[in-house]
């Protein structure tokens, strides 16, 4: 009591350095913990990604019906007509935003697992590029922190280019949702979208696909080293057709943030999955992380565990405008090459031991 009433004299006679001094002679456990403090923002950045990941679009939808019953509906109609205006934005670029990539609350959500960018090689801003990420997991946390998000310094890293993560279409169809993703340089993965990019944008693009998508989401489990990748040669011959280079990209430790339940073929959970994957677009998956308050009990948080991202040596790529099969087998063949090397090249340093093997699926 006598510190506060020290400092409270100090400001009635005008002398700040009074009040600094006393304040620090208050007992440290009477202020929160600063490395608590971190951990609670890195919580909660992580989780407001997830449950804009789950969330965002559908209660934005169901908010924009309901004020169409209210006395907001002309707000509603005036949002809804700019959304049609503005419909073909996605796919022609987005609308990125430096400001919102550049967000202090990406760098607790880095801090949460941590996420890290390992460079290997230089990438030209003369060359156009298709990223093939893998594996998906379950919510994409690294592709998205790398490559959304400017936390782990991705334009720094890789001067020039500048990185365009694809996911669903559907999610740009969503009010709101579709604002916050192309905000981050975020576009859909159709032709439509790609084809912008990498022939009416200039050059220095780089296309990130996640090779896999929803089906290898399906897969996904702690300490599984798997991708959906043998029969997936649609992004090789975009990239022979827009003369764009293949750069194989792989994280460590994406499959780890969360723990699946994962039914076995042939029976009718996986049977609905798959039914419910085709209608819907996107694998539902039945996963746990931890809560939200304690470590060991259940719930949407993903575990603390190292993500790092390794961005592989780019494959010189032609411009072929219609290539034969013969040729997308061969590239396919390459970059499947090349990627089980960057795998290979770099396990033991994350944590896998040196006969673990990359399944290709």
């Amino acid at each position: 009591m006598k510190t506060i009433l020290a400092a409270y004299s100090g400001v009635l006679k005008g002398t700040g350095s009074s009040i600094l001094s006393a304040l620090q002679d208050v007992p440290s456990a009477f202020w929160p913990c600063r490395s608590k403090m971190e951990k609670h923002l890195q919580v909660i950045s992580v989780l407001q990604w997830v449950l804009s990941f789950l969330a965002l679009g559908v209660a934005c939808t169901a908010l924009l019906i309901y004020m169409f019953c209210t006395d907001c509906w002309l707000i509603a109609a005036i949002y809804t007509a700019w959304l049609i205006v503005d419909w073909n934005t996605p796919k022609e670029g987005g609308r990125r935003s430096s400001w919102v990539r550049n967000w202090t609350v990406w760098t607790y959500f880095r801090d949460y697992f941590p996420i890290r960018l390992i460079k290997t090689h230089n990438l030209l801003p003369s060359r156009n590029y298709i990223f093939g990420y893998h594996p998906h997991g379950i919510c994409c946390f690294g592709a998205f922190c790398n490559f959304g998000t400017e936390a782990t310094g991705f334009t720094k890293k890789f001067p020039g280019i500048k990185p365009s993560l694809a996911t669903l279409a559907g999610n740009f169809r969503l009010p709101v949702l579709r604002d916050y993703l192309m905000s981050g340089g975020i576009c859909p993965v159709n032709r439509h979208s790609i084809d912008y990019l990498l022939s009416c944008n200039g050059t220095g693009n780089a296309v990130v696909i996640v090779v896999g998508g929803a089906a290898e989401s399906l897969h996904c489990a702690p300490g599984k080293n798997a991708v959906t990748l043998k029969n997936r040669k649609g992004f090789v011959k975009l990239a022979l057709q827009k003369g764009a280079d293949l750069v194989p990209v792989y994280s460590f430790g994406e499959n780890d943030a969360y723990k699946q339940v994962i039914f076995e073929e042939g029976t009718w959970s996986r049977a609905l999955q798959k039914r419910l994957q085709k209608v819907l677009g996107f694998a539902p998956c039945l996963f746990h992380g931890r809560g939200l308050f304690f470590g060991n009990s259940w719930g949407i948080v993903p575990y603390c565990k190292p993500i790092t991202t390794i961005v592989g040596e780019p494959i010189t790529v032609p411009k072929i405008e219609a290539p034969s099969a013969d040729v997308v087998d061969l590239y396919h063949a390459m970059y499947i090459k090349s990627l089980q090397c960057l795998f290979d090249k770099y396990k033991t340093r994350f944590g896998l031991k040196e006969s673990d093997i990359l399944y290709i699926q």
